[in-house]
């Protein structure tokens, strides 16, 4: 019986993807000058970032863009379905069967205003792509170029997912609820890095990208003048107590193997100088390296602020703000995509600038796909000194090398057409 089983299993694992994955030859199905092929459209993806990046539009606000993005894919005859969360997009090239695999690239902005003087500055006050999404969004519209006219040689299909509204308002989540991710086997996501050089790209296994969350919390008290203080509850009192503990969850009650911020951002109270207010409010923000410290950390907050609110008789209302959307899960990257990043970036641009990317504490929410289906999120180096490309995103000064977008082109095609060929 025990013979018999093994002789039904063994061929299968003969014919596992990891099998045919280690004896696939790149230099034999890709054309050796994919990238060169990239460049050649360099042109026009230079002057689809540039329309992006002036006319920025903030979470679930991207209409102009989705309409750019429509009309880009309707001239490249790439049949897509829309809306998704609101402004989103999915796009469909190849064969429309299995195996499936997607692409994903965050099309919102910030609110913030851009410094940086140059001819295709933000024409809208308070807003700017200080995030690279405008070079994602472009990066996807050339791997579409690239795959439609490679659409008879994908053993599959690639899906392209326009996602609104990664800051902040977990667009990706909205996009799953509606069915983006419906069929997909695998996802590949890519983000623009600043202290990796133009022309690499960095990968790793494993984390990337911690769970994060907002909190706000409100501290009720009994106002009244100061010079009866004894017949007070003071708010600030707490606040201030509360404050100093929870950064005590960080120092004396986690693992410091185990990553994890807790960080207060405001404080507001209405009280003058004779005179304490009812109520305080303060907030911040969570994070941890993984989903579950999330959750903890979550908890013994909580605790920690209602119970320094019960010492001093007051009362607190913790809220962890999920009512607007659930918080970002950890990026964590799937082994083997990982590995097909590395082999995709050494053939396309050499083994030396194929980097180790670093953990960064930044949420994403690229994670809510990868709670769903196997993904990797890799980084693309756009730092160069000499254009001004060496300030770190969410910065007013913000700039980019936009040589590094047939690299992005190139790297999100052949992810998708090695994903299918050896699946």
């Amino acid at each position: 019986m025990v013979i018999s089983i093994i002789l039904v299993i063994s061929p299968l694992l003969f014919l596992s993807s990891s099998t045919t994955a280690a004896s696939f030859d790149l230099s034999d199905h890709f054309p050796n000058d994919l990238l060169a092929i990239s460049k050649e459209n360099m042109q026009w993806m230079v002057a689809i970032r540039r329309d992006i990046h002036e006319n920025p539009e903030l979470k679930f606000e991207e209409h102009r863009t989705s309409a750019l993005i429509r009309s880009e894919l309707d001239r490249l005859n790439v049949s897509y379905s829309f809306p998704f969360a609101r402004t989103g997009i999915v796009a469909t090239i190849g064969s429309g069967g299995p195996p499936v695999v997607a692409l994903r690239a965050d099309i919102d902005a910030l609110p913030i205003q851009e410094l940086v003087e140059w001819e295709h500055k933000s024409k809208v006050d308070g807003k700017m792509h200080a995030c690279g999404h405008d070079m994602h969004t472009t990066m996807l519209l050339g791997a579409a170029k690239l795959l439609q006219q490679r659409s008879d040689k994908l053993k599959g299909t690639v899906k392209l997912l326009f996602q609104p509204a990664e800051e902040g308002g977990a667009g990706a989540y909205h996009m799953i609820k509606e069915g983006a991710l419906t069929g997909v086997d695998a996802i590949f996501g890519m983000h623009v890095d600043f202290s990796l050089p133009s022309g690499s790209i960095g990968s790793l296994s494993g984390p990337m990208h911690a769970a994060a969350t907002s909190f706000q919390a409100k501290i009720e008290g009994k106002e009244g003048d100061l010079a009866s203080s004894h017949q007070n509850a003071d708010p600030v009192l707490v606040a201030s107590f509360a404050i100093l503990a929870l950064q005590q969850l960080i120092s004396r009650e986690n693992d410091p193997f185990h990553g994890k911020v807790l960080s207060v951002t405001f404080v507001k109270d209405g009280g003058s100088l004779n005179y304490n207010s009812s109520s305080v409010e303060f907030g911040g923000t969570l994070r941890s390296m993984s989903t579950e410290g999330l959750y903890e950390l979550q908890q013994r907050m909580k605790e920690v602020i209602e119970g320094q609110a019960a010492v001093h008789r007051c009362k607190a209302f913790v809220d962890m703000r999920q009512d607007e959307h659930p918080m970002y899960p950890a990026v964590v990257n799937d082994e083997r995509l990982h590995r097909q990043v590395e082999k995709v970036g050494k053939f396309l641009l050499g083994p030396e600038n194929v980097k180790t990317a670093e953990v960064a504490m930044a949420g994403e929410d690229f994670g809510f796909y990868q709670e769903m289906i196997p993904g990797v999120m890799f980084r693309i180096g756009s730092r160069n000194e000499a254009v001004g490309s060496i300030d770190p995103p969410h910065s007013p000064h913000f700039f980019i090398d936009e040589d590094i977008l047939p690299i992005g082109a190139a790297m999100h095609a052949s992810l998708a057409e090695l994903y299918l060929a050896e699946h």
